[in-house]
């Protein structure tokens, strides 16, 4: 049975290449290419899927115990010059490492099955770009 949640972010822009996002809770983040040491749109959605996947993680081991070390980096190749441009190769590397004695240990046996149930089903964002859900851009005033 399907579960169906909207959900729903704004953005509005304050310069040009500068825009604060906003969602329904309140929460901002400002981002763009205009902006001194803010991430990029690419970069936001390499941090998505890196964010994703780390929560499953880190939901089904810090139970057993909290890990010493949580670091997760995301390589991507962008395809640029040819049309569309494009990120393909996407690598999310994880750098966990928990306490020794039996709380770790447990911690440790669960990050396989963590990250497998992240890829393949649990990580909405990842999912959401593996299975290359369509995009719609249009107007609000219906013009596309």
């Amino acid at each position: 049975m399907e579960e169906i949640t909207d959900k729903q972010v704004t953005l509005t822009r304050e310069a040009e290449g500068v825009y604060l996002a906003r969602n329904a809770e309140g929460a901002e983040y400002r981002f763009g290419h205009n902006v001194d040491g803010a991430l990029s749109s690419i970069e936001l959605l390499m941090v998505a899927i890196a964010g994703c996947s780390a929560t499953d993680l880190d939901m089904m081991t810090s139970r057993r115990a909290d890990p010493t070390k949580f670091d997760v980096t995301v390589d991507a190749q962008k395809v640029a010059g040819s049309s569309p441009a494009f990120l393909r190769n996407i690598e999310v590397l994880f750098d966990v490492a928990f306490p020794e004695g039996e709380d770790g240990d447990k911690a440790r046996a669960r990050i396989g099955a963590a990250l497998k149930a992240a890829e393949e089903k649990t990580c909405t964002v990842s999912r959401t770009v593996s299975a290359g859900s369509p995009v719609t851009l249009k107007t609000a005033d219906g013009a596309a």
